[in-house]
């Protein structure tokens, strides 16, 4: 550790963080203004996507359903809603808040690294040379739980919600800002979610956890992921199970990475 940053004061190290926090703001802004400008992309390619019959995922659907004898049994024909603005500034409003949230994703691997860069000072040096590996793993993990939750968890959100019907008498139109809400939602939350082996991998780097104490509450993390997929998904037991399962690898996955870091620190205390 550096003698001269343990010596800062409190205030000191709130200035360092206050300008690690504007680089980072500076750069979600940045991407933000790009996602505004390309807005076409975002919302007709991207966001809209999972509304299309010819999406990535109800065509994968659709091929294994032919595969298996079922016909078209699992095929999307016709997207089962409209969409619609009920509101006078609900477009322009979505295309801001759905900019800012372009921005945060795009700019993820730049906020991880900025936040290691503040707290590189007080690590090892053992700890401060891995800190590249752990920005590089966080946002592939980041961005692998954002693309599973656009291809597999949005579509059947979307398909699932967009489609059930409580009387025939009675049609679905939704709302710009419902879907994108469902849709960014999911995807954000699975982004977040699929972060657990980081800080599990911190927690045991403090102390905090251990690999038995992990295994004591495997039942009790069971529960409460279904518990949590059952928040983020739509209630149908089959986007319960999709979620819950990349859940459930992560936290096993993740009971290794802590046995690893404990092995470690006691083979360094030896």
């Amino acid at each position: 550790m550096s003698d001269n940053k343990s010596e800062m004061s409190f205030l000191d190290h709130l200035e360092i963080f206050r300008w690690h926090l504007i680089r980072s703001l500076f750069a979600i802004l940045f991407f933000a203004i790009g996602a505004f400008v390309f807005k076409q992309f975002i919302f007709d390619i991207i966001l809209l996507g999972p509304k299309n019959p010819d999406f990535f995922t109800y065509k994968f659907l659709c091929k294994m359903s032919n595969l298996l004898g079922l016909n078209d049994a699992l095929c999307l024909k016709e997207s089962p809603f409209t969409l619609m603005n009920i509101t006078m500034s609900g477009q322009f409003s979505t295309h801001i808040k759905v900019s800012f949230l372009s921005g945060f994703i795009l700019a993820f691997p730049y906020i991880i690294w900025e936040f290691w860069r503040f707290i590189r000072p007080a690590l090892y040096k053992n700890e401060a040379s891995q800190v590249k590996l752990i920005v590089c793993v966080s946002s592939l993990l980041f961005f692998i739980g954002i693309l599973f939750g656009y291809y597999v968890i949005s579509p059947l959100s979307v398909n699932f919600l967009g489609s059930y019907q409580v009387s025939s008498n009675v049609s679905n139109q939704i709302s710009l800002t419902s879907f994108i809400s469902t849709v960014s939602t999911v995807c954000l939350a699975n982004g977040i979610i699929f972060e657990l082996p980081v800080v599990v991998y911190f927690l045991a780097k403090s102390g905090l956890i251990t690999p038995e104490l992990m295994q004591i509450y495997r039942k009790h993390a069971i529960v409460c992921t279904l518990i949590l997929s059952a928040v983020i998904t739509p209630p149908d037991i089959t986007s319960q199970i999709l979620v819950s399962l990349p859940i459930i690898v992560l936290y096993e996955f993740s009971i290794t990475i802590c046995s690893r870091v404990i092995k470690n620190r006691q083979k360094i205390n030896l």
